[in-house]
């Protein structure tokens, strides 16, 4: 058994054999595909040009210099990467395996825990979620109530620094439970619960009162050394979230979480978004009023609740665009979606059965993403001036057959192989040599 152990995790443990693209050396110029901006309208039969990358230049025709590679894509498009905003990605690989596991620290409050730091590069998900067309993600620490600093990742690079984007990209905190059992079998009775719930709340209240103590502390102009403060990491990682109000965010799923998180949010004044919000579209005007994003994790579930429509999750987006509030679509970290965040896509597409438009839909998963986690500057739409982190596909977005043939992450292009494609090559060509596959 333990021989068994041990081959499984060699396995599960070797690299990936893909190698991170290159830095672009040459300008190139794609010409004459169907250009899906995001940020403005879908340019059909138009140039796109970048060097160094970035986008240089959009326009119906582009006169290329000696030095520019063409590469013809009538017919083709041109689509933004996909961006996850909120993954595990990179910090696990099979979550029944323990030792592949880097998502959790031991402990309710570690504010000081860095998503990036623990980013496996050579994770073999990465192939895999990258050969849909998602291009970036959002790694989040998961466990305790302040589980730590998500890290925007690029998927291609050596190391967890060429992967790096942006960090932090916010503060994770889980909101305390508040959906009691009142059952005759529940472990603890309802004010027992109650306790728990009230006692979670009150360590987070203690922790903010002792960052705002703490910093200002910190920048008192005391020179004697026995009133300096010594430092401490948990608290000192808080500063940027508590007093500079950089995003935290906030796994809230129900309509009490939702509300209580919004009321704890505006007492303490700090910058706030939702993360699962599968009530979300219970409090719209709350979310708005506060203008509160919400990072939705998923459409594809069952209702909440008996009396709810059975089509209620897959309408959630379309009720948060209509309201007005910003969101964008992720997928939910844990088994099994960890090794599934390649569906992506096709959970944007999923809304726009219930009422979301397909432009709506590509945005959530691009632009709005960006914008919710602070890159729009540098991803999610084709803009002169972004970097040049794009796809090229077979079909339009958002579709079965969308097969991307070419990506590129700021102008380095990258392998778009998998183990599911290699599988499927190496099988293939079993069964050609034995005669039960035509060439």
């Amino acid at each position: 058994m333990q021989k068994i152990i041990l081959l499984m995790l060699i396995s599960i443990l070797l690299p990936n054999n893909q190698i991170p693209g290159t830095d672009q050396k040459r300008p190139i110029l794609l010409r004459g595909g169907t250009l899906h901006t995001v940020s403005g309208e879908i340019l059909i039969e138009h140039d796109l040009l970048f060097a160094e990358g970035k986008i240089i230049m959009i326009n119906e025709v582009i006169q290329p210099s000696p030095e520019t590679d063409v590469l013809d894509i009538y017919g083709k498009h041109v689509i933004p990467g996909f961006i996850a905003g909120y993954t595990r990605i990179g910090l696990t690989e099979i979550s029944a395996v323990k030792q592949t596991n880097d998502h959790s620290e031991i402990g309710d409050i570690n504010p000081n825990v860095r998503a990036n730091i623990a980013y496996n590069p050579d994770s073999d998900l990465i192939p895999v979620t990258r050969s849909n067309g998602i291009l970036v993600v959002n790694s989040v620490p998961s466990s305790g109530i302040i589980a730590g600093q998500s890290s925007v990742m690029e998927l291609d690079g050596w190391t967890w620094e060429d992967a790096t984007m942006r960090h932090s990209a916010a503060m994770n905190l889980n909101w305390p439970n508040m959906r009691f059992d009142f059952s005759k079998n529940a472990k603890k009775n309802d004010k027992l619960q109650r306790e728990a719930y009230n006692k979670s709340l009150r360590e987070i209240n203690l922790l903010i009162r002792n960052v705002r103590a703490y910093h200002h502390r910190k920048s008192a102009k005391e020179r004697k050394a026995e009133h300096r403060q010594a430092t401490d990491l948990r608290l000192e990682s808080m500063i940027p979230f508590v007093v500079y109000k950089e995003p935290m965010h906030v796994k809230a799923n129900n309509v009490r979480q939702i509300e209580a998180a919004v009321k704890w949010s505006t007492e303490q004044d700090l910058n706030i978004v939702i993360v699962g919000g599968r009530d979300s579209w219970m409090v719209t005007d709350l979310l708005v009023k506060n203008n509160i994003p919400v990072i939705l994790l998923g459409v594809q579930a069952t209702p909440r609740r008996r009396f709810e429509p059975i089509h209620t999750p897959y309408k959630v987006p379309f009720l948060l665009q209509q309201s007005g509030v910003p969101f964008c679509i992720s997928l939910d970290p844990g088994y099994p979606m960890d090794g599934h965040v390649r569906t992506l896509p096709d959970e944007a597409m999923r809304s726009v059965t219930w009422g979301l438009s397909k432009d709506q839909a590509l945005r959530a998963i691009t632009l709005s993403a960006a914008e919710i986690l602070g890159v729009d500057d540098q991803i999610g739409s084709l803009e002169p001036g972004k970097d040049a982190t794009f796809f090229i596909a077979e079909n339009e977005p958002l579709t079965q057959y969308t097969n991307p043939t070419k990506a590129y992450i700021r102008g380095r292009e990258i392998d778009l192989s998998d183990r599911q494609k290699n599988l499927w090559n190496k099988y293939k060509e079993k069964y050609r040599r034995l005669g039960k596959l035509s060439d």
